[in-house]
Order: structure tokens, then C-alpha cells, then sequence
């Protein structure tokens, strides 16, 4: 692969920013729309979408067609859109940072900007603080209050940041578990994309029935975790939390609440194709139900299984729902059957006090798998930390303690550096002395990543590639690697790519996931627990695996390691 090719973030990123200022300068809404889905569609791609581009294949891909495929090009050939270039010239420059203001769409911005000159987010604060918004038709008193609020807190400054999953899920849990507790919940469900498991977001959605929607909405706005209520109605509210996450609730009818889970669980693009599709069977959806349109009958569910099963579907998990085939298998009954956490044998990438940032024993990190039903562990701690005679102590514990746990066992295994030359830093000699190697990139992502992981592929003693891009959400972007080529190779080897469950890492993503399942790579779920606590990790990557429509026979850490060990000779 080229390396001077933009990534798939780039390329959505400028389709985002052709929307934005196409939206801004009125031009037609089918358009604006194209471009947002195959930004979204760009980034859900595993492969390098400039490099099929290029080939001229990017417009294989669902909504992409010769038009964008084109644009793609010129962003590969110039750095940028030439549409992007004209509408730049056309807009004032802070004005897209309008549209990450509450209340603040594209028609609204526009129209502050040409009918009141304010093109800055510095003019508008004056123009808010001197009332002057609130005498355009549409925006009032209270619009100009939040809009003020926002900039004062600098909202609208930088693009709106997404949390990893890791920290919204335990929080959206919590707040749901406070809910069902209160007497007037019904039934109470999270929403949005943490319900489909997304390893972002941006707020966290809410859904419930109750037998009194106000005295729950109040119940929720002084709940001990909010820090600041941003508004509260007798069915709706928004809160922020101590930590800053977004919580919206929506407490909604009970015989609509199945139309209404399906429909704020979203995504926003599986949503569209339901409803196209249902269109061309002579049905509206919306979320309050589905109207027959030649009887006018209208169709509400208290379940999502019902709308799905009304509609002519399998009812399809939330982890699916992303406009990436799931309709078509759910109506031809070819959905998989997805993989569990309870399907787990075992945990093939953990760490213990070997290693100098484990935090429990050998012994501890065994007790805690062996609580959690597992067969085996593999303590593989990182090579640096076993020098100078440790990795033989470390047998002995090992040895010691299988003979007190039969039949659990604990696999003798280890996390070995790629270094920027491409080797690793153990000798074949003392690699071929453990049950399991992982080899993993820590340093050098820009410095020949695809080759690196390829020739640890071709090692004989490497049996798994640990979180394949070294990402940390939020933090690092992780290496550009030719995945495709990573896959073919680990096929042909049989090494198996891992689904590196830490909060932070999600690594492999899921399209990439995808991409090793449908070639039939054999693929980990690992949490590469420093803890006992962090064994459980291996729930968010289940949800990665489930997203990537991964099943339990895809899995190899569903098998007992008789079978592992024999499968990888």
C-alpha cells in the first residue's frame, strides 16, 4: 500500500465537510444526504478506500457511486475535494462550527449569517448577548440562551469529541438500573449507539415506559450523579453528569415502546433502509408504528421483535444495525447466531505481577478465570520484564501451580515485542519453550507496520498478532496496516488475529474483524487483563466480535485448548 494515501477517516471527513457546507449554502437535500452516507460507509470500510479509488472500485461499495468514487480521487491526487475547494470559497470559514451548537441547523446558521452578518463564533455570542437572534422568525428567547450558554462553555470551538465505550456503558447501566428501581418504571431500556455497541459515543439514550412519566423524569433530573440539568419535561430530559456525559431519557407509550426502542437505537442509516424498504412493501414506519398505507392501520409494538417480525424480519440484534446487509439476511433467515460471552473457554492474552504493570499473582490471576468458568488462562506476560532468569522462574510457578489446579490449566505464554526492524525480541530458541505467543507492534506505528506484523506472521512460533493497529481510542490512531494482506497471510499460517477486548483498544475493529471472519482467519477474543477485575473486559470485545457478525465456531478461545493446540499443529 502507498503510504502517502489518505485513510478512510480523511476521505469521510471531507464528504462530511462537502455536506455541511452544501447544507449551509441551501443546495439540494439528496445530495447532502449521499454524502453522509458514504462518509459513514467510507469509515466502516476495512480496506483502504483510496486505494479502491483508485482501482476504481470504490463505487462497488453501497452508496458510493462513479460521482463520490471521483471526488475520492481528487482528494487522493490533490489533498482535496475540488468541490470542497468551490464551497470553502463560497462560505465564511467559522461558519460550519454553527452546526455543533444546540438548536443550530443549517438553514438557522445560514440565515444568521446572511440576514444578520454574523459569521464568527465571537459575533454571534456578541449578537446572542445583545438579543439580537432572538428577532429572526424561529429563534426565541430561550434558543438564544442555549446557544449562549454552549459558547460560553466553548462548545462550538473544537468538533464534538466521542467517548469511548468503555466509560459510557457502565454509566448508561447504572443509570438504568436507577430507574427500574423508582415505582412508576415500567420498563426501562438503553438506547442509541451504546445499545448497539459502538466503540464511541456521544450521548447516552434512554427509553422507558411509566405508570407516571413526570414523576419518573423527576426522579431521573436528581439522580446523584447529575451535575447540571439541561432540560426537564414531564416525558423528556437531559442531564450532564458529574464527568460530563450527555444522558437523554424519553419516556414513552407502553403499546409504542418496541416502535420507539427500535427507532432511537438506530443507527440513523439502518433506520433509512428499513424505511425505504418498507415503502416499496406498502408500509410508513415512523417511530410511534407502522401504517398499513392502503388501510391507514396502524401497527404499534410493545417489542422490537414484534415490528421486526410486522415488517417481514428476523428480529435483528442491536449489534447488526448499521445498514451493512443485516436487512437482507434478517428477511432471507440468513442472520448468524452470535457469538456470547458465555461461550468463552478461556482467555489467551492476560498479565500478572510478572510483568511491571500487572497488578495480581499468577495464582490470583488463575482463581479469578477459574471463577469465571474458564478451562485455561495463558499468563502472557510482556518479554522485557523476563530477562536475567525470570522466564525459567516463572515456568517453575506455572508448573507448580497446574499441579494444584488439574484440570484447569495455565498456559505458558508470553507477549513478545515486534521491533522496528520487523524481529522479535526473544530468540526462536526460547519462543519454541511456550504454549503461546502473542506477538504485538508497541512502538514505531509508522515504520513499515504491514511488513512488521507479516514477518512475525511467518515466525513458527507466533501463534496470534495482539491488537493489530496498537490504537488507543481517544488517544493514538494506532498504525496503517494493509489488513487485507495481514488476513491472507495469517490464513495461510494458521495465526490467529486478535479482538483485543480492553476498553481503549477495540483492536481489531470491527469491519476488520468482519474482514478476517468472511476470509476464515482464526480469530481471539483476549481481554489483556493487568487485573483480576480486567478479565471481564472480554464483554466489550464479544459486543466488537457480535458487530463484526462473528459466531461462537468463528471464535478459537470457544474450543477447550486440546483442540486449539491440536488445530495450530
Amino acid at each position: 500500500m502507498t503510504r502517502s494515501l489518505p485513510r478512510n477517516a480523511e476521505l469521510a471527513d471531507q464528504l462530511d465537510l462537502l455536506a455541511d457546507l452544501s447544507e449551509l449554502l441551501g443546495e439540494q437535500g439528496f445530495r447532502v444526504v449521499a454524502y453522509r452516507r458514504a462518509a459513514t460507509r467510507i469509515r466502516d470500510t476495512a480496506a483502504s478506500v483510496a486505494e479502491m479509488a483508485l482501482a476504481g472500485t470504490a463505487k462497488d461499495l453501497p452508496g458510493i457511486g462513479k460521482t463520490i468514487e471521483e471526488k475520492l480521487v481528487e482528494v487522493v491526487e490533490n489533498g482535496e475535494m475540488a468541490a470542497v475547494a468551490k464551497r470553502r470559497a463560497e462560505v465564511p470559514e467559522e461558519l460550519v462550527t454553527f452546526l455543533r451548537l444546540p438548536g443550530l441547523g443549517p438553514k438557522t446558521a445560514a440565515r444568521i449569517w446572511r440576514e444578520l452578518g454574523v459569521s464568527t463564533l465571537a459575533a454571534l455570542q456578541e449578537a446572542a448577548e445583545h438579543e439580537r437572534l432572538r428577532t429572526l422568525p424561529g429563534l426565541g428567547a430561550r434558543s438564544e440562551e442555549k446557544i449562549l450558554d454552549a459558547l460560553r462553555k466553548g462548545i462550538g470551538s473544537e468538533a464534538p469529541t466521542r467517548t469511548p465505550l468503555g466509560v459510557g456503558l457502565p454509566a448508561v447501566r447504572a443509570a438504568v438500573e436507577a430507574l427500574r428501581a423508582h415505582p412508576a418504571a415500567v420498563r426501562v431500556s438503553e438506547a442509541g449507539s451504546v445499545r448497539r455497541r459502538r466503540e464511541s459515543f456521544r450521548d447516552l439514550d434512554l427509553i422507558a415506559t411509566a405508570t407516571d412519566p413526570a414523576a419518573l423524569t423527576a426522579a431521573f433530573v436528581a439522580l446523584p450523579f447529575v451535575a447540571e440539568v439541561v432540560a426537564h419535561g414531564d416525558t423528556k430530559a437531559t442531564v450532564i453528569s458529574g464527568n460530563g456525559l450527555r444522558f437523554d431519557l424519553r419516556v414513552v407509550p407502553p403499546e409504542s415502546y418496541g416502535n420507539l426502542l427500535q427507532h432511537f437505537t438506530g443507527s440513523k442509516d439502518h433506520n433509512v433502509a428499513l424505511r425505504e424498504d418498507a415503502v416499496r412493501r406498502g408500509f410508513s414506519v415512523s417511530e410511534y408504528g407502522v401504517t398499513t398505507v392502503e388501510t391507514g392501520a396502524v401497527f404499534a409494538a410493545e417489542t422490537e421483535e414484534e415490528v421486526y417480525r410486522h415488517l417481514g424480519y428476523d428480529f435483528i440484534p442491536p449489534e447488526l444495525r448499521e445498514n451493512s446487509g443485516e436487512l437482507e439476511a434478517a428477511r432471507e433467515g440468513r442472520l448468524p447466531t452470535l457469538v456470547e460471552v458465555g461461550d468463552l473457554t478461556g482467555d489467551l492474552h492476560s498479565h500478572s505481577t510478572w510483568s511491571a504493570d500487572g497488578k495480581a499473582t499468577t495464582e490470583e490471576m488463575a482463581a479469578a478465570a477459574r471463577a469465571r468458568g474458564y478451562r485455561y488462562l495463558a499468563v502472557t506476560d510482556h518479554s522485557h520484564y523476563l530477562r536475567d532468569g525470570r522466564i525459567e522462574q516463572q515456568a517453575e510457578e506455572i508448573a507448580d501451580l497446574n499441579a494444584r489446579l488439574k484440570p484447569f490449566r495455565l498456559l505458558r505464554g508470553v507477549e513478545v515485542n515486534i521491533k522496528a526492524d520487523g524481529t522479535l525480541d526473544l530468540s526462536d530458541d526460547v519462543l519454541a519453550g511456550f504454549d503461546w505467543v502473542v506477538a504485538s507492534l508497541h512502538t514505531s506505528f509508522d515504520r513499515n507496520p504491514t511488513e512488521r506484523i507479516l514477518a512475525s506472521i511467518d515466525n513458527p512460533h507466533v501463534d496470534c498478532i495482539g491488537h493489530l493497529t496498537g490504537r488507543r481510542l481517544s488517544k493514538r490512531e494506532g498504525a496503517e496496516v494493509d489488513v487485507e494482506r495481514i488476513v491472507e497471510r495469517a490464513l495461510a499460517t494458521k495465526t490467529a488475529l486478535e479482538i483485543n477486548s480492553q476498553p481503549d483498544r477495540l483492536d481489531m475493529r470491527d469491519t476488520h474483524a468482519r474482514l478476517a471472519g468472511e476470509a476464515g482467519a482464526l480469530i481471539t477474543i483476549d481481554s489483556d487483563a493487568h487485573s483480576t477485575s480486567a478479565l471481564g473486559y472480554v464483554e466489550y470485545g464479544i459486543s466488537q466480535a457480535r458487530r463484526a457478525w462473528l459466531t461462537k465456531s468463528q471464535i478459537l478461545n470457544t474450543r477447550p485448548w486440546s483442540e486449539i493446540d491440536k488445530m495450530l499443529g
